[in-house]
């Protein structure tokens, strides 16, 4: 698990695939087939041009009410309403919602961190798939590798302190491993073991990332044998459905 150092600034407009494939070469590293790439989701949304300005909007009635109970900006929760489906839950500085693309989530992941400019946040990428399929085809134009890109953002998880990164954006990475109907080691036989090997793999990849000033958007995952690159998947899957969604109901 290596992390990619020294890439630019990302600015709107950029070609992301390809400030990568530049950077890895100044490392001196160089990619393999089977390696999986993991981007944050913070540059692919500034490459695209995902940023707003609180001062660009006039909040609506809704917004103020839900900004008096949140103690929020009303500005940022005309945002966060306009990037989701639903509100599932209100909570001390967060709404809890659900978003276009069906992430359960605070304040539709809109976020400040690593964004300059005193009222300027980042929007989740539009077509998190569709990045991330643009950037494995661009690496695999510059270096003729065939790798496995996924795109990675932080969330906290139901009933556990802290939180962790989850891959919101999949391009060629089989987002599980199944182990249902095998046995384990006494032959007992396995019926929930499906893996969420995507969401793990961003998880690891943020310890050589981090979020604060190390500046290092991107890692390199070698030797993974377990994960298989496969071509027609979607980050969706790793969605829950609501009828079998154990915490949702808990959601006030």
């Amino acid at each position: 698990m290596i992390g990619v150092e020294g890439l630019p600034l990302v600015q709107p407009g950029d070609d992301v695939g390809e400030v990568i494939a530049i950077s890895i070469t100044k490392n001196g590293m160089t990619l393999e087939d089977w390696d999986i790439v993991v981007v944050s989701q913070k540059i692919v949304s500034k490459a695209e041009g995902r940023l707003v300005n609180l001062g660009q909007l006039r909040p609506s009635k809704r917004a103020e009410e839900l900004a008096k109970l949140t103690n929020k900006d009303a500005r940022l929760v005309e945002y966060v309403l306009k990037e989701s489906k639903r509100v599932l839950g209100i909570a001390e500085q967060a709404l809890v919602v659900e978003t276009y693309a069906g992430l359960v989530c605070l304040n539709a992941g809109i976020d400040k961190s690593n964004v300059s400019g005193k009222d300027t946040y980042s929007l989740l990428p539009t077509d998190p798939d569709g990045s991330a399929r643009e950037i494995r085809s661009k690496l695999r134009e510059l270096t003729g590798k065939n790798v496995g890109v996924i795109i990675c953002d932080t969330y906290s998880r139901p009933f556990r302190n802290g939180i962790v990164d989850f891959a919101i954006g999949l391009a060629g990475v089989r987002p599980f491993k199944d182990y249902r109907g095998t046995c384990d080691l006494f032959g007992n036989q396995l019926k929930f073991k499906l893996v969420a090997t995507a969401d793990e793999i961003a998880a690891a990849a943020e310890l050589v990332m981090g979020q604060g000033t190390e500046a290092i958007p991107v890692a390199i995952i070698k030797g993974l044998a377990s994960v298989e690159l496969d071509n027609d998947i979607k980050s969706t899957e790793l969605i829950m459905p609501t009828s079998r969604d154990l915490y949702r109901g808990s959601i006030r």
